[in-house]
């Protein structure tokens, strides 16, 4: 295995389908973020809150169901191609979402709450000024595990023609050639610990904020 050739081919493939990749990160987790938050906080209003722990259970077991699975459900419905590869993408990336924000909010402090209620605060300010910024950093913790968990499924997402850095992955397993396999794998690798670094840097800046 050549270095030369390891770098011929992120120059030549690589950054073109990095773009794809990320393409496919971002719009799946944009989507996983809308419907998860508002999914998270639903949960914790009535009635759905006296069924809360058998809602976190379900979303801890839905979460280890493995991403090629998930996949492979929507292929039938949905077919081959972007769309599909996008939504279940983002099916099994607002998992993480959904339980960070369904466990930050169950998890603040009732005085806190019971106080802010005491000073006037309506349900809905409750909710905008004091649970979810205090429920933030949790939540960003579940985007995290998100971005991380996307950035290696969406390799797999190859398989149903996403494109992706999965195309040189699976092409270098085809040709029994290392230099792809690695050449993929280093760039997924790279993005995965960049995205992890930045939202945990994000994620410190707002626990010093709020007091976390």
């Amino acid at each position: 295995m050549g270095v030369e050739r390891l770098i011929e081919i992120i120059q030549d493939q690589g950054l073109q389908l990095l773009q794809r990749h990320l393409f496919l990160v971002f719009v799946s987790l944009f989507f996983a973020i809308i419907i998860a938050l508002p999914i998270g906080i639903l949960v914790t209003r009535p009635p759905f809150n006296k069924k809360i722990n058998q809602i976190l259970s379900f979303l801890n077991t839905a979460q280890g169901v493995p991403s090629l699975a998930v996949i492979a459900i929507f292929l039938p419905i949905m077919g081959v191609g972007v769309r599909p590869a996008i939504f279940a993408l983002s099916i099994y990336a607002l998992l993480p979402i959904a339980r960070n924000t369904v466990a930050a909010i169950k998890g603040l402090d009732p005085d806190v709450l019971e106080a802010a209620r005491g000073m006037g605060l309506s349900k809905r300010e409750v909710l905008f000024k004091v649970e979810l910024p205090l429920a933030t950093p949790i939540i960003v913790a579940g985007i995290q595990t998100a971005t991380i968990l996307t950035v290696g499924t969406a390799i797999i997402a190859h398989l149903i023609g996403a494109g992706g850095l999965g195309r040189l992955i699976f092409t270098g397993i085809a040709m029994n050639s290392p230099e792809f396999i690695l050449a993929g794998s280093l760039i997924a690798a790279a993005i995965a610990i960049i995205l992890d670094q930045l939202l945990g840097l994000f994620q410190s800046r707002i626990r010093k904020k709020y007091g976390g």
